[in-house]
């Protein structure tokens, strides 16, 4: 069962509660999203370090549930 936009955003706030999120669905099938996430946490991380954040408030949907996620991250301006 795909995920939807709006649990992917839950997930992600619930992690990261100041976050700023965008999430468009590239294909129309529920399987693949791009996300772009700003967040304080990942001032001063590596790209790597804030993607895996996100990954990790996923709780694992990655690969099952959630097929695929551009992502974007970003520290607020």
């Amino acid at each position: 069962m795909p995920m939807d936009a709006n649990e992917i955003e839950t997930l992600i706030k619930a992690a990261l509660p100041d976050a700023k999120i965008e999430i468009r669905d590239l294909a129309g099938d529920g399987d693949h999203y791009a996300a772009n996430v700003v967040s304080e946490a990942f001032r001063g991380i590596s790209r790597v370090q804030q993607h895996q954040l996100v990954y990790k408030a996923l709780k694992g949907n990655m690969g099952g549930e959630l097929h695929a996620l551009a992502l974007q991250t970003s520290a607020p301006d």
